[in-house]
C-alpha cells in the first residue's frame, strides 16, 4: 500500500460540517468497547477489524467526506491504517481527525459514553419535552398481581425479548406498535404498558402510540427491565417466551396508515414514488440509504431490489449503524403505509432528510435475507477443512488465528485456535503466539481472513512462517462435522464488544444504576455539544 500523505481534519472543520448539515461520515475505527468509553456524538462505530465487511453498505458513496478517528491520531494507528485501506477501496475524500479522541477533548469537544448515543440522547429529549406517562416497576407488578385489564408490549428485537421479559409481555417491536396495538387492545379501556431493556425504545414506543392516537391509556415501564430488576423483581422475569404480535384487519391498517402519514408529513418527512427514487439510486453527489423497515420474515418473503432490511424500531434506536453518513438522505419502504411513516416521523425529528416510498403496486421481486455489498476478496492460499484437520494431527501442527467476534469465538471454535482481533495482527499480536512454520487464518465465512492475509503474511515472514486461509471459514469446518471447543486462547484483550448494562440478568446493580444515571444526563450533554439539530414535535390529535 503506497505511503501517500493523508489529509487532516480539525475539530473546527468537523463541527462546521455538522452545524451546516453537510454530509460527513465521522467514523471511529477502534474496537467497540474502546469506542463506548468516549467518542463524539456523531462518531459512528465502524471497526478497522471488520472494515471490508461493512463499509460498502454503510458508506455507499465513494466521494462522501469521511473523517477517520482513533485514540490519538498517531502514525500507523488504527485511523491511519483505516484511511489507507479506504483509499484502496476507492474512497476519494478520506481524512484523519487531528489528534484523535485526545484532540477532540483538547479542542473543547463534548465526549459521550456508551453506544448508539444520538438515538439515546434523542429519546431522553423526547422524555424531557413530552413527558409520556410512566409506571414504576412495583406499580406494574401490582397491576399484574391484580390481573388488571392491560397489555405489556415489549418493543425490543425478538431475540432480546426471548432472553428476558416482563411476565405476560407480548413482543411488538417499535415500528409495529401503531399497526398492531389497535388489534391487540380493541377495548379502549385496556391499559397498554410499553417496555424495553432500559429507557430509549420504551419512551419512543409509548410516545408513538400516543402520537398515533391510540385511545387506550398508555404508559412506559420506567427504566424497563433494568428498573424491574433494580426493584428486586428480577426473579419474576420470564425467559424463552414466544408471544408475538398478530395480523391486523384491512380497516385497522387503513386507519393507522392515515394517521401515520399525517405524523410523518407534520414532522417534515417527504413521500416519493418508486420511479422518483431512480435518479437518487444513480446520484453520485449525494448519499441515499434505501431501507425496508418491516419484520425480517416479511422482508425475506419479498422486497424491493436495493433495499436493505432494518426494522423501524431498531433504525430509530441505532440510526448511525445503518446511515453512517450524517446529513444523508433516507428512503423508507413498507407494504402497509404505517411502519415506514411512523419511523420517518421520528427520523425527521432527529434532523434526517427522510422520505417514505409510496406503496408500489409491483416490484417486490427479490427474496431472501439482505446480503451486504462486499469488495472482492484478495487472492490468498487456501486450504480445505480436511487439510487443516490433517495438519493439526501432524508433528508440526499450524497455529490457528481466529478473527471471529469474541462472543462467537467463546461459543465454540476450532480446537487450539487463538482469538486475535484482525486490527491487532499488524500491531504485534502475532508475536504473542507460538512460533510455527504455518499459520492458518479463520473467520466465519473465509472472506475476512482473505482480506487479512497480506498483513498477516508480512508479519509472519519475520518469524519464518507461511500463512494460509481456511476455505469457507468456520462455517465450512462445522459443515464437515469437525470438532469445536470452548477453551479460550486469547492473544489480545476482547474489546470488540461493549458489555451493555441492560443485557442479560447478571449485571451488577451498580452498573445498571450508573447506566440509568448516564441516560438522565444526556439532555445536558446535548445542549453542551450543540450539533444535533433535534426538534421534538408535539402533534395535534
Amino acid at each position: 500500500m503506497a505511503k501517500t500523505s493523508i489529509s487532516r481534519a480539525t475539530y473546527a472543520e468537523v463541527r462546521a460540517a455538522l452545524l451546516e448539515r453537510r454530509e460527513i461520515a465521522l467514523i471511529d475505527v477502534r474496537e467497540e468497547d474502546t469506542h463506548a468509553r468516549a467518542h463524539p456524538l456523531f462518531a459512528a462505530h465502524l471497526p478497522l477489524s471488520r472494515l471490508e465487511l461493512e463499509v460498502f453498505a454503510r458508506l455507499p458513496r465513494p466521494d462522501a467526506a469521511i473523517v477517520v478517528l482513533d485514540e490519538d491520531g498517531g502514525p500507523a494507528g488504527y485511523a491511519e491504517r483505516a484511511a489507507r485501506r479506504l483509499a484502496v477501496l476507492g474512497y476519494a475524500r478520506v481524512s484523519l481527525f487531528e489528534g484523535g479522541i485526545a484532540g477532540w477533548r483538547a479542542a473543547g469537544g463534548e465526549l459521550f459514553r456508551d453506544v448508539n448515543v444520538p438515538s439515546k440522547a434523542f429519546g431522553e429529549l423526547v422524555d424531557a419535552v413530552l413527558r409520556p406517562p410512566s409506571l414504576a416497576a412495583d406499580e406494574l407488578k401490582s397491576l399484574l398481581d391484580a390481573n388488571a385489564d392491560m397489555i405489556v408490549a415489549d418493543v425490543r428485537r425478538f431475540n432480546e425479548y426471548q432472553t428476558m421479559s416482563i411476565p405476560g409481555a407480548i413482543n411488538v417491536p417499535g415500528a409495529e406498535l401503531a399497526l398492531r396495538l389497535p388489534g391487540l387492545a380493541p377495548d379502549p379501556a385496556t391499559r397498554v404498558i410499553v417496555n424495553c431493556a432500559g429507557r430509549t425504545r420504551g419512551i419512543i414506543g409509548a410516545q408513538s402510540l400516543i402520537n398515533a392516537g391510540l385511545p387506550n391509556p398508555v404508559a412506559v415501564l420506567r427504566n424497563g427491565t433494568i428498573g424491574w430488576t433494580l426493584a428486586g423483581l428480577g426473579g419474576h422475569l420470564e425467559h424463552g417466551q414466544t408471544r408475538r404480535f398478530t395480523a391486523v384487519s384491512e380497516a385497522a391498517r387503513q386507519r393507522a396508515a392515515a394517521r401515520a402519514r399525517f405524523l410523518a408529513q407534520s414532522a417534515g418527512a417527504g413521500q416519493v414514488t418508486l420511479s422518483g427514487i431512480a435518479p437518487w439510486q444513480a446520484q453520485k453527489e449525494r448519499t441515499t440509504y434505501f431501507i425496508d423497515v418491516r419484520d425480517p420474515a416479511e422482508y425475506e418473503s419479498g422486497h424491493l431490489p436495493g433495499f436493505r432490511n432494518v426494522p423501524g424500531g431498531q433504525l430509530v434506536q441505532e440510526t448511525e449503524m445503518t446511515a453512517t453518513v450524517r446529513g444523508a438522505r433516507l428512503v423508507l419502504a413498507d407494504d402497509d403505509g404505517v411502519r415506514a411513516n411512523m419511523t420517518a416521523s421520528w427520523l425527521a425529528q432527529m434532523a434526517w432528510e427522510v422520505y417514505v416510498l409510496a406503496p408500489p403496486a409491483s416490484g417486490w421481486t427479490e427474496t431472501g435475507p439482505w446480503r451486504p455489498p462486499l469488495p472482492p476478496p484478495p487472492d490468498a492460499p487456501a486450504i480445505a477443512p480436511e487439510t487443516l484437520r490433517d495438519w493439526r494431527r501432524s508433528s508440526e501442527p499450524p497455529v490457528l488465528i481466529d478473527l471471529a467476534l469474541y462472543a462467537d469465538y467463546r461459543r465454540g471454535h476450532i480446537p487450539g485456535a487463538w482469538y486475535v482481533p484482525r486490527a491487532e495482527l499488524a500491531a504485534g499480536a502475532l508475536a504473542k503466539l507460538p512460533r510455527a512454520s504455518r499459520y492458518v487464518l479463520v473467520c466465519a465465512s473465509g472472506a475476512l481472513a482473505r482480506h487479512a492475509h497480506a498483513e498477516t503474511a508480512a508479519a509472519a515472514r519475520r518469524h519464518g512462517g507461511e500463512v494460509f486461509v481456511l476455505a469457507g471459514g468456520a462455517d465450512a469446518w462445522k459443515a464437515a462435522r469437525l470438532p469445536l471447543e470452548q477453551t479460550e486462547h486469547l492473544a489480545s484483550e476482547p474489546l470488540d464488544r461493549y458489555r451493555r448494562p441492560y443485557e442479560g440478568t447478571d449485571n451488577s446493580a451498580a452498573a445498571m444504576q450508573a447506566y440509568l444515571d448516564w441516560e438522565y444526563s444526556l439532555v445536558e450533554q446535548l445542549e453542551r455539544d450543540g450539533t444535533h439539530h433535534f426538534q421534538v414535535k408535539k402533534f395535534t390529535t
